[in-house]
């Protein structure tokens, strides 16, 4: 009689339907080869640290506690694990006094019609617990406007920095709830849990201080690029594509329609539409990437749900797509495990690609020339030794926090290169890419030396010429001899819209002694580049290997 009652009880029912749900993507997790960033995390999670050049350090935390399972699921299991419990709490926030066992169902229907949740509900990457930390902060603010109690203030504030430990996106939630119930600011309570939360992040912010602010530099201005029309025309397209083309325009009557009834629900509104909007504008300053507006699926499934519940031709229609995009997605999902189309794609061969790779190594190191994540994945998939080298013609990693490349020095390393260059070998690779690589018996870095240099001017026009004066400092215990060809300083132009343009600057000649100094000078004819702001600094190569910038960079305007 009692289990008669509580598989009616709609609770019940939903927690039977997200158990399969994990089941299902347990299964995927240890099924399916990991994604370039998934790999690129794990090699976080083998170095614990307060932060990370790209992300805070939540995601790198739940990779090493699932590490023990080994393999494909271990780096997933955790993130397998939250989809379930966030889905869960965001029932308990919008469940009806009156909701039903057909209720739960259409709930989680709705919520497995985004195939963004059906993707980010079993990868290794920070939208996991972000999204599971959002609905707890949902959860303790919904406690909080009820109650108005300190523990619910507090708690919210715990719930805050776990956004700040998951994803700098998470600032953005706190804003929009802000926005959406102004009366916070006046709340001491709220500033109470504002305090609680800086003490509580305090260690990472150390840790941004000791490294320069390096994720907030590069966040902040490193990603941006000049507007391009296709930037918005691809956001759109991927807002529809993420959020289920066939209820997208649902959510957006509904939006329009309706108002939350409560504080919390006022805020979920708030949030699908303040992360839609705050991410279009982003698109002119930048590509933006599809999982970066998950959190707004709080809002949309919300709001679909709450609206179609009553309303019989809706709700027809939106079980129909729900069924429909789960077969959809079964297809996808098996295709993702199997491969029967034989795709190229960054989660297949992945394993047979890197071990042809480690064969041509036979033991040696490998240099990736910009791959940071090939350089995860080949370590990953071989155990072997990989370090990512940074590349001014893309970007540089966390791999540039790292001191791989001087404990190679002096060693035989494969160094990846991408021109002809004398000694070049290539193999074509499973994946259907082609590797190529020369073999240095006596590898020597060249990252760290330091480029200083005077003052630049903030504007140049093309022809202008630029009186250059430098001091290069070694910390290796290597001379290096500059002669204008094989090792070299060069003066580089960046800017994200346009191909990365280095000048070798052959006058800059003579012996930097092993730990010593070195001072040269060199004219310089700015060419005819395109107008905009350019990136300018230098970079010192022992070809055929570059590197990133050595020293600082100045922002160039090219005027007419």
């Amino acid at each position: 009689m009692k289990s008669s009652v509580s598989i009616k009880n709609p609770d019940a029912w939903l927690r039977l339907w997200l158990g399969l749900w994990w089941v299902v993507n347990a299964v995927q997790a240890g099924c399916t080869e990991l994604a370039n960033d998934e790999a690129y995390y794990h090699m976080f999670s083998l170095d614990l640290d307060w932060g990370y050049f790209d992300h805070p350090p939540m995601t790198a935390l739940l990779v090493w506690l699932g590490s023990f399972l080994g393999g494909e699921l271990g780096v997933r299991f955790f993130f397998t694990l939250l989809q379930p419990l966030y889905l869960y709490v965001l029932w308990r926030i919008v469940r009806p006094a009156d909701a039903s066992r057909s209720d739960a169902s259409l709930f989680v229907l709705l919520a497995s019609s985004m195939p963004i949740l059906q993707l980010y509900g079993f990868i290794a990457v920070p939208d996991g617990p972000l999204m599971l930390f959002t609905a707890l902060f949902l959860w303790t603010f919904k406690r909080f406007t009820e109650t108005g109690r300190w523990s619910a203030a507090l708690w919210m504030g715990v719930a805050m920095a776990a956004l700040a430990y998951s994803k700098y996106h998470g600032a953005l939630v706190v804003l929009l709830t802000v926005v959406s119930r102004p009366r916070l600011l006046k709340d001491m309570k709220f500033w109470a849990a504002c305090g609680l939360t800086l003490l509580l992040i305090a260690p990472h912010l150390l840790w941004q201080y000791e490294h320069d602010w390096v994720s907030f530099r590069y966040h902040l201005s490193g990603r941006n690029r000049d507007f391009e029309i296709g930037f918005v025309t691809e956001y759109l397209l991927n807002l529809f594509a993420i959020f289920n083309p066939f209820l997208f325009p649902v959510f957006v009557v509904a939006w329009w329609k309706t108002r939350g009834q409560t504080p919390v629900l006022r805020a979920m509104n708030c949030m699908s539409a303040g992360f839609i909007l705050f991410f279009l504008a982003s698109t002119f300053r930048g590509y933006v990437q599809p999982q970066w507006e998950i959190p707004a699926a709080f809002g949309i499934v919300a709001v679909l749900f709450l609206y179609v519940r009553r309303r019989e031709r809706l709700r027809r229609y939106a079980v129909r797509i729900g069924w429909i995009t789960l077969t959809l997605m079964a297809l996808v999902r098996i295709e993702m495990i199997f491969n029967p189309l034989g795709l190229r794609f960054e989660v297949f061969d992945n394993r047979a690609s890197y071990a042809k790779i480690a064969e041509a190594a036979a033991g040696a190191p490998v240099i990736f020339d910009g791959q940071y994540t090939a350089a995860a994945k080949y370590g990953f998939y071989t155990g072997g030794w990989a370090w990512a080298q940074p590349s001014i013609h893309y970007r540089t990693s966390q791999y540039e926090m790292k001191d791989d490349d001087s404990r190679m020095a002096g060693g035989r390393v494969l160094v990846q290169v991408w021109d002809s260059v004398p000694g070049r070998r290539s193999i074509r690779l499973p994946n259907g890419r082609e590797f190529a690589w020369i073999e240095t018996e006596r590898f020597v870095p060249v990252r760290q030396i330091d480029v200083v240099y005077d003052p630049l001017p903030s504007q140049v026009r093309a022809g202008d010429t630029l009186h250059l004066r430098f001091r290069l400092d070694n910390p290796y215990p290597y001379d290096y001899r500059f002669d204008g060809d094989s090792v070299s300083l060069s003066i580089v132009w960046r800017n994200r819209n346009e191909p990365t343009h280095r000048y070798v600057l052959p006058s800059v000649t003579g012996l930097l002694p092993a730990c010593g100094s070195m001072e040269a000078e060199a004219d310089f004819v700015v060419p005819p580049l395109p107008r905009r702001v350019f990136e300018v600094g230098f970079t010192v190569a022992n070809l055929p290997v570059t590197t990133w910038f050595n020293g600082e960079t100045t922002p160039i305007e090219i005027s007419k």
